[in-house]
């Protein structure tokens, strides 16, 4: 059996396609960044998209893996930080603003993730979110500095040069890729004060935290997006490896 893995996304407007039908503007859809979807299918995975609607325990029992994908800012109610900068925006007509829907339904799928050992891998928002549902903080607005954190022409493609994640040895980070890489990057936060057992295990040189993990659990958050790296990123042929075993395990009598 191939492993279920549980991708999570938006929700949005028909009205914001282009050339929808102004009949149905005002109804919403639920979408995910197919890229993911087809690398991990790549790897030997089963990848299905989950709705705000899908309850994070019930579907818990079923998936071997969680995916948690990248997007908008996690309101700042959420993690302590400074909610006068919230604007009243409904966000199923602007994807990009606080969406307070979604931070609750990927907070509860993470919890319920860990609490049932099942794999679990943030990627950029998503890292954030890992780290604020184990009671982590996070930086609201990261300096300007040598280094590109918030680089949209490079976010879909391997990376800039300047942009090297350097590894704690020992790490499941290091283990899955080897040494130091050069990875995309798309983000103007950042993870701030750990969760509790949420380890710091991958920086850029400007100390800006670029993977977590947890120790002695199957938990993986990376800053940059490996969906969208040119070259084939470890990450996630992890997270199916890891969900192969979850799902070998739980079937085991």
């Amino acid at each position: 059996m191939r492993p279920l893995i549980g991708i999570t996304g938006r929700r949005v407007r028909l009205s914001l396609l282009q050339d929808a039908d102004p009949r149905y503007g005002d109804r919403c859809i639920d979408t995910a960044m197919s890229d993911f979807a087809t690398r991990l299918a790549e790897a030997g995975g089963l990848p299905v998209h989950l709705s705000y609607d899908t309850d994070p325990a019930g579907v818990c029992e079923w998936l071997s893996a969680v995916v948690i994908s990248g997007g908008q800012d996690m309101h700042p109610a959420c993690w302590g930080g400074d909610t006068s900068v919230v604007r009243d925006i409904d966000p199923r007509s602007n994807p990009m603003v606080h969406d307070r829907e979604r931070d609750d339904y990927e907070v509860a799928l993470v919890r319920a993730a860990f609490d049932r050992g099942i794999p679990v891998l943030g990627v950029c928002r998503g890292m954030q979110v890992l780290n604020v549902a184990l009671g982590g903080s996070l930086v609201p607005d990261l300096p300007e500095g040598a280094i590109g954190h918030l680089s949209p022409d490079v976010a879909p493609t391997d990376g800039a040069v300047d942009h090297v994640v350097t590894f704690e040895d020992g790490s499941l980070a290091a283990q899955i890729l080897g040494g130091d890489v050069i990875t995309n990057s798309w983000h103007h936060q950042a993870v701030g004060r750990c969760g509790a057992g949420v380890a710091v295990t991958g920086r850029t040189a400007d100390g800006v935290v670029e993977s977590i993990e947890v120790p002695g659990h199957p938990v993986l958050g990376v800053q940059w997006h490996p969906e969208w790296m040119t070259s084939s990123d470890p990450t996630l042929g992890w997270v199916v490896a890891a969900a192969a075993r979850h799902l070998e395990q739980r079937s085991s009598p």
